[in-house]
């Protein structure tokens, strides 16, 4: 992203004359090129001369009006040859100061689009449904499956700043349902377009050949493929911080009413995406003043016109999330994260360290575009992590849309070695010359595919930490029978991952400790039963699935229900899964004759899941 102020005149007339001065053959005005009543006739400026008054008779000067007949002062001049004029650029010639990369057309700009934009969604694609959900994904589907009015009463205590993102799933879901590949093809979208977006950028900034290796880049790195398999909106942050930039520097460049109110409506989608995306609206700025520097004195009310409006429908949501930061006030980022923060926003320091190292060297050629390129990558981070103790929002996740300026300022890096990338001179110079570019293109894009292999590979593999429900849910359904209950054991969500494994399960195990649904609280977890012995009054078998990290499987519920559970059950079969343990339960003969249980009230609760 870079400002793009108009681009200068050109030099010349149009060139719907063929590039030439379309007054080259008008040597004088028609019908007064002969003044009559012996005034004689002007040659046209600069294609003749004027003769000296004082001598007459000779052609093109002015005539004795004694010596032609009847005194009339009739004159026929010489013909004057046009002096040379300068040719105009060919069509298909960059104009002066204009990147080579707006010409060719709207097939040229599609192509630039859906080259880098089908790499991407073939590489997001492959595989998409195979991993599994993770926390914050079960919490989508959670979220996404509501009615509209458990929606809204969850959005009051929670997770409000993602209120557009939940009705978007919501509807889709409806549509495509809640299998993992279906839930995936809307960010999977969004992230290969992306990837066209940027090389739409690059092409407007600076060259075609730059646009495309920043599109084709940004497709095969590791995050790229992580997060555009994500069911979470961060996709869509950064197709919506490209896209504004992109319109932004289209309204720099060519300024019309309908471009700066389109990008007046991707100031809220910016919002509506993720609230810390909002940061790139510090780069956008310096482009708006770049363009007054230059001259523009119009660009900055346009500007404050489209923020003003757009902000309008983000400043309320931001303002009811702020009384919700309590649930990311875990994230309190050290030292470590910083260092570690290249690695995790690339997804390997294989590709982190050449991607930077090329981005910081192409700020040297990146022309009046370094400035609001630097405040794109720079300010996010920095601002983020100085105010991580106040809003918790440093996370590599949450600052992806910074990545694509990363890779823009590496093509031009790439592409500088070829010929001029910014200036009058971008992407001009001999065949030789834009050959070498395009071969530094296809190897720059191999290398970095190279690089990238491990993290795709790795991006396709189940979280890191996260455990395994899917097997555990499968376990479930074979072995289990009915009356059987399950309980859970943990800090990992694991009723609500074992909530959408088992969502087709129309025997599952009941949730015998539910108390009160979340639903019922407007919130993602459930209340447990304050009287456990009663609630498992009538479970025969229990299935516990337990996640805690020391091993044992009692160790994460509440240490009252634990020692109701191992003195009314048995342990029957343990089966240890990737970071967790399944375990059944079968009630021991004296508790089932313990006539205390027979008093369950809160067992015949039927509980809404």
């Amino acid at each position: 992203m870079s400002p793009h102020a108009p681009a200068p005149y050109g030099g010349g007339y149009p060139d719907a004359s063929g590039g030439h001065d379309p007054y080259a053959e008008q040597g004088a005005y028609a019908g007064q090129g002969t003044y009559a009543g012996g005034q004689g006739t002007y040659a046209d400026p600069g294609q003749g001369t004027y003769a000296d008054p004082g001598a007459y008779g000779a052609p093109g000067q002015y005539a004795d009006p004694g010596r032609y007949p009847g005194g009339q002062d009739s004159y026929a001049p010489e013909p004057a040859a046009p002096e040379p004029v300068d040719p105009q650029p060919p069509a298909d010639e960059p104009a002066e100061d204009e990147p080579e990369g707006q010409k060719g057309g709207r097939l040229a700009t599609a192509v630039v689009f859906l080259v880098p934009t089908a790499l991407a969604l073939a590489l997001i694609l492959r595989g998409i449904g195979d991993r599994q959900l993770w926390r914050d994904e079960h919490a989508t589907w959670w979220a996404a499956t509501l009615s509209f009015h458990d929606l809204s009463l969850l959005i009051r205590s929670i997770d409000v700043v993602f209120t557009p993102y939940y009705v978007l799933m919501h509807l889709w879901i409806a549509l495509a349902g809640d299998s993992p590949t279906a839930m995936r093809i809307p960010g999977a979208v969004a992230m290969a377009a992306s990837a066209g977006l940027l090389a739409l950028l690059g092409r407007r900034l600076f060259t075609t050949q730059v646009g495309l290796l920043a599109g084709l880049a940004f497709a095969v790195v590791p995050v790229t493929t992580r997060y555009g398999q994500e069911i979470r909106p961060y996709a869509f942050a950064v197709a919506a911080v490209l896209l504004s930039t992109l319109l932004l520097a289209r309204a720099l460049d060519r300024p019309s009413f309908k471009v700066w109110v389109a990008y007046t409506l991707s100031v809220p989608l910016i919002g509506w995406s993720h609230l810390a995306s909002m940061a790139v609206l510090g780069a956008h700025l310096v482009m708006i003043l770049i363009a007054r520097r230059a001259g523009d004195r119009i660009v900055g009310w346009a500007y404050a016109a489209a923020c003003t409006l757009g902000m309008c429908f983000v400043i309320p949501m931001a303002v009811s999330g702020s009384g919700q930061s309590g649930q990311i006030a875990w994230n309190n980022p050290v030292l470590k994260d910083l260092i570690d923060f290249p690695k995790n926003l690339f997804g390997s320091w294989a590709v982190a360290v050449p991607v930077m190292a090329l981005g910081a060297l192409g700020l040297f050629f990146a022309g009046r575009r370094a400035l609001p390129l630097a405040v794109w990558i720079v300010l996010p981070p920095v601002a983020t992590y100085a105010t991580a103790e106040q809003l918790h929002l440093f996370l590599p996740r949450y600052l992806l849309f910074t990545a694509p300026a990363w890779v823009l300022l590496a093509a031009v890096a790439v592409v500088r070695i070829a010929g001029p990338v910014a200036g009058a001179k971008a992407g001009t110079g001999a065949a030789a010359r834009r050959g070498l570019g395009w071969v530094l293109v296809a190897a720059a894009v191999a290398g970095i595919a190279f690089q990238s292999l491990p993290g795709i590979r790795e991006t396709r593999q189940n979280a890191l930490g996260e455990p395994d429900f899917r097997g555990a849910a499968q376990l479930i359904q074979a072995g289990q029978k009915k009356g059987d209950g399950i309980v859970f054991s943990g800090v990992m969500s694991e009723r609500r991952a074992m909530d959408y494994e088992l969502r087709d399960d129309a025997g599952r195990p009941r949730d015998s400790l539910m108390y009160r649904t979340p639903q019922e609280l407007g919130s993602f977890g459930a209340l447990e039963c304050p009287d456990s012995a009663r609630c498992l009054a009538k479970a025969d078998r229990l299935w516990l699935v337990s996640t805690t990290l020391d091993g044992q499987p009692f160790s994460g519920m509440p240490k009252t229900t634990a020692t109701v559970i191992q003195k009314s059950f048995k342990v029957v079969r343990t089966k240890k899964l990737n970071y967790l343990q399944l375990v059944l339960l079968e009630r021991t003969r004296a508790a089932t004759d313990d006539p205390s249980e027979d008093k369950d009230d809160a067992a015949k609760r039927k509980v809404h899941t």
